[in-house]
């Protein structure tokens, strides 16, 4: 296997998760009778770029169906960030009614609806149909396809260069990282601004956050390695910050190679960061799989020590690094008998894999369990907020990365 960037041969394996159904192919009660479909789920290293990556096993059109069952708008947190992001970007960039903002993988129309709240002309480009048809229902135009360079070129066509591409969460989502940079390039105006968001490589590292290896994502990235990719396609970064999304991410801000735009020193200060500790160096790579070991088997050995003790627990977020943690550790309804989720695509389905039921918030109160473990340990603050009320009977939370914590 070659490197997706710069095509060079990879040679190490330094995480490897075994086998394990996509993550947020989620199961209807029909899909239980029927075999399930398991792919490797390995990260292997690139010595020359230093991007991270996982096996090329699974396509993206695999993936991302019609039925995707990941809506952006369930979190509030997120819908937060997003409104921040909006307001804050629309100040820098002095985007006005003249301007053009396109978002790739818009998803339901969770960001997007404030710029139109703005009246500043958008455009989503989102391949899957049922957050496509949200984003619509609020009055967002969106084009329901994947994204890549002859989409950028078809933009430019139709008069439609941005002064504005944002993506959350979506460049570590794409299997031809370099046909989806250049079509960046294609479809943005000569002065204009790229923001990218996805979580840091660094605090995947540091953190033991194994749980955020899915095939969804196909790449695991660091400033350098997206610095090289933006220079093979004739873009730059100019700046970067450090925000606190998905466990600790990246946004960056990327422009034409000649645009006018000064580089902050902020971005100096991250590649020394990520230099200094060791991520193009082989050591920090080579004892991942020891740690992500480590967080699997306390929770195995905790989930069984509460079934021996008799206490009863659900979990809460049917998320995909959860689906990550939980077929890791092979942990089935017997350790762990339900999980609850805010999302009405995901209630009444089944975790991929595990086949733990997918139940409303409301179960919680009903069934009272003595322990609740968070899987989306990243928005812990606000499922505690919101699910205060398990404390009454004496119920705790538990969350298992970076390393097992009862709250």
């Amino acid at each position: 296997m070659n490197c997706r960037h710069c095509r060079k041969p990879l040679n190490h394996v330094f995480l490897d998760l075994g086998y394990a159904p996509p993550s947020n192919a989620y199961l209807s009660p029909a899909d239980l009778h029927g075999p399930e479909q398991y792919f490797p789920l390995k990260l292997f290293v690139c010595e020359s770029c230093w991007l991270v990556q996982t096996d090329d096993y699974t396509q993206a059109d695999e993936l991302f169906k019609s039925d995707y069952a990941y809506f952006s708008s369930t979190s509030k947190s997120w819908l937060k960030h997003a409104a921040d992001y909006c307001g804050m970007i629309t100040q820098k960039l002095g985007l006005n009614q003249n301007s053009l903002v396109i978002e790739v993988a818009s998803n339901d129309g969770y960001l997007l609806k404030n710029f139109v709240a703005q009246a500043i002309p958008c455009l989503g480009i989102e391949p899957t149909e049922g957050t496509a048809k949200a984003a619509q229902a609020l009055g967002i135009p969106v084009w329901q396809e994947f994204f890549g360079a002859e989409l950028g070129k078809r933009l430019v066509k139709e008069g439609k260069q941005a002064d504005l591409i944002l993506g959350n969460n979506v460049y570590a989502h794409v299997p031809d990282i370099n046909d989806f940079t250049k079509g960046l390039k294609e479809a943005l105006k000569p002065e204009g601004v790229i923001t990218l968001e996805f979580p840091h490589l660094l605090q995947l590292l540091q953190h033991t956050q194994f749980d955020t290896v899915y095939h969804e994502h196909f790449s695991y990235l660091s400033l350098y390695t997206v610095g090289q990719i933006f220079q093979s396609q004739g873009l730059r970064i100019w700046d970067v910050e450090e925000i606190t999304t998905h466990g600790g991410s990246l946004r960056v801000y990327g422009c034409h190679k000649d645009s006018s735009r000064k580089e902050s020193p902020a971005v100096k200060a991250v590649l020394s960061k990520e230099e200094t500790k060791g991520l193009r160096s082989l050591a920090v790579y080579q004892g991942f799989q020891a740690k992500a070991d480590r967080v699997k088997n306390d929770l195995v050995a905790f989930l069984i020590e509460q079934k021996r003790l008799g206490k009863t627990v659900g979990a809460y977020g049917a998320a995909a690094k959860g689906n990550t943690l939980l077929n890791y550790g092979g942990v089935k309804p017997d350790l762990l008998p339900f999980v609850c989720d805010a999302a009405p695509s995901k209630q009444g389905k089944f975790l991929p894999g595990s086949h733990v039921p997918i139940l409303p918030p409301q179960a919680l109160a009903e069934r009272k369990p003595d322990l609740v473990l968070v899987l989306p340990w990243n928005i812990i603050d606000e499922v505690e907020s919101q699910l205060a009320f398990i404390r009454e009977w004496g119920g705790t939370f538990v969350t298992a990365v970076p390393a097992l914590k009862v709250r």
